[in-house]
């Protein structure tokens, strides 16, 4: 039951900070001058790592534990789909939303940020909807389990 329930709550906040992500954050991004957007962009990276790296890792770690070892009553079928949902999210960030925010913050005029902006949101879709998905499969499994 603790390896559900820590994927629980890691996917849970996760689905919270991405919402927020794409809702809120990555479009008030196109709101910072381009004389800012720079210094911006990199305290932006540096800050956001301490909020997702460790929920993060939980989820990682969990996701591991449940297909290895799940819980009776449970099916390697839910952790699967959990699994390659999150490996869907860790490649979208790692090679569509980390390049994009580096060329984020190196972007100097109103264009190339507009442009990398609109790139964050459109690509960042993927994220929120494996996230959500995630969050989805983790309630059902804490659900069987209870």
């Amino acid at each position: 039951m603790i390896p559900a329930m820590a994927n629980l709550v890691a996917a849970t906040m996760m689905t919270g900070v991405i919402w927020f992500v794409q809702v809120v954050h990555y479009p008030l991004f196109s709101k910072v001058g381009p004389e800012q957007s720079i210094d911006y962009a990199r305290d932006n990276q540096r800050r956001t790592s301490f909020v997702v790296g460790p929920p993060m890792a939980v989820e990682g770690l969990a996701s591991i534990w449940l297909f290895v070892d799940p819980p009776a009553g449970l099916s390697r079928i839910l952790p699967t789909v959990s699994g390659l949902l999150l490996a869907v999210v860790l490649i979208s960030t790692v090679l569509v939303q980390v390049p994009r925010h580096a060329r984020l913050a190196e972007a100097d005029d109103a264009r190339s940020i507009a442009e990398v902006v609109a790139g964050l949101v459109a690509g960042n879709w993927v994220r929120t909807i494996g996230w959500s998905a995630r969050c989805a499969i983790a309630v059902a499994m804490v659900a069987r389990l209870t």
